[in-house]
């Protein structure tokens, strides 16, 4: 896709298209665009935001969870949670 048609998706996201949203989200995701992503999230994207906290736990991104968790995306902070389970035959030793 050449840098016109993604300018002119996000020219359609900003006036409301959720078609054009759900693309740029596809193509963000598939260039692994977690600037595109966060973007699109902060413009009330929910299908942005999945799939951030997705990249983001697919590459390990442990703050970039923590600041989604802080932001209150439930998902990340059940994978946090799943990341932090205690070991309970852990005695610390």
């Amino acid at each position: 896709m050449s840098d016109a048609e993604l300018e002119y998706l996000r020219e359609q996201v900003a006036l409301g298209d959720e078609e054009a949203a759900a693309q740029l989200v596809e193509l963000a995701g598939e260039r692994e665009d977690a600037y595109e992503l966060r973007l699109i999230a902060e413009s009330g994207g929910t299908d942005a935001m999945d799939q951030r906290v997705q990249l983001a736990t697919e590459s390990g991104d442990v703050d970039e969870l923590r600041r989604l968790e802080a932001g209150g995306n439930p998902d990340a902070a059940e994978v946090l949670d799943e990341l932090y389970v205690e070991d309970p035959t852990d005695d610390g030793t």
